[in-house]
């Protein structure tokens, strides 16, 4: 059996419009998901490319006190296209003709409220609020991943440039 026939006999693409629409949007919708997957961390252990080779300012301080917060990623809209999408190939499923397109529609506005939702708290993830005395005197307060073992007291340098600061144990 050669390899073209036996693609040819184990599958059949769908020979309705709405049937290769729908394999379509499942196809870009995976392609979607996947390029969303990656997110930005804010911990002080990993630089993006584009702070690398570049000159940073370093300071010296002294942790005054550190509070627990959340750190809410920017969402990327993904957990509502996923959603919307899943949501309405199962609702059109309900019935047929009109009845598949109503639940279609209802199904694709309850799947994208249900993914948005989902990928929100999927990019919360644990940080910390670090307030420091810095050598000069001046107080300043810094938001990161709680990834380090850090208290109030610690010595601690801050390396950065413009509004982008990451913090860690001297």
């Amino acid at each position: 059996m050669t390899a073209s026939r036996f693609v040819s006999t184990t599958f059949a693409f769908p020979a309705t419009q709405s049937a290769r629409f729908v394999l379509l949007l499942v196809f870009m919708v995976s392609l979607v998901v996947l390029s969303g997957c990656a997110t930005q961390s804010r911990s002080a252990s990993v630089y993006r490319a584009g702070e690398s080779s570049v000159e940073q300012t370093v300071r010296f301080g002294t942790i005054e006190s550190i509070r627990q917060v959340t750190i809410q990623r920017d969402s990327k809209g993904v957990g509502v296209v996923a959603g919307g999408a899943v949501g309405g190939i199962a609702g059109s499923s309900v019935g047929d003709g009109r009845s598949g397109q109503v639940g279609a529609v209802l199904g694709a506005v309850l799947g994208g409220i249900a993914g948005q939702a989902i990928e929100e708290r999927a990019n919360q993830v644990p940080g910390v609020e670090i307030t420091v005395r810095l050598e000069s005197g001046r107080l300043v307060a810094i938001v990161q991943e709680d990834d380090q073992s850090l208290r109030a007291g610690d010595k601690v340098r801050l390396v950065g440039t413009g509004g982008s600061v990451k913090l860690s144990r001297q």
